[in-house]
């Protein structure tokens, strides 16, 4: 979200306040990734876990395809890292609950007792989608307007915007 947004948003036309609609825009992007369960900026991520089944979920979302690896350690002691040919990510329609799922005809590979998998994954946004983004100006215009005082967001606009990129709600 851009600077000029903000302003447009909350109607300043100056630079006195840029500093503080920078840490307002920061906070809002936590507050939403918070309160949705998600991640908006693109970064990777490495996740651990104890066995193959724990993927049916992953814990960060919105995952990408691209740049998902799977590491772990064989019955014999030695780090391997899963042939891509074996897996595959499986996101539901909104991209929000995807899972590693085999391919047809394959199986997980034994690993050795109490090692863990790890995760290389991609979460976010390439772009953030218009009503996130929209949710964030509202969050933000009414915090510059309250400057510290009880925020008083319209949370019917608010939930409205953002109920279809809650996780697990």
């Amino acid at each position: 979200m851009s600077a000029a947004e903000v302003k447009a948003q909350t109607v300043v036309d100056h630079a006195d306040d840029d500093v503080l609609l920078a840490r307002l825009i920061e906070a809002a992007r936590s507050y939403v990734e918070a309160y949705c369960g998600i991640r908006l900026a693109k970064r990777t991520l490495s996740i651990r876990c104890d066995s193959f089944g724990d993927f049916c979920r992953l814990p960060e979302a919105p995952a990408q395809s691209a740049d998902l690896t799977i590491e772990y350690i064989d019955r014999a002691g030695d780090e391997q890292t899963l042939a891509g040919t074996v897996y595959e990510l499986s996101p539901c329609l909104d991209g929000l609950e995807a899972a590693i799922v085999l391919k047809p005809g394959q199986t997980w590979p034994a690993i050795q007792p109490r090692s863990r998998i790890t995760v290389e994954v991609t979460v976010g946004y390439n772009a953030v989608p218009p009503a996130i983004k929209h949710a964030m100006l509202i969050w933000i215009a009414d915090a510059y307007a309250k400057r510290g005082s009880e925020l008083q967001t319209s949370w019917t606009a608010f939930d409205a915007l953002l109920c279809n990129f809650r996780r697990g709600v």
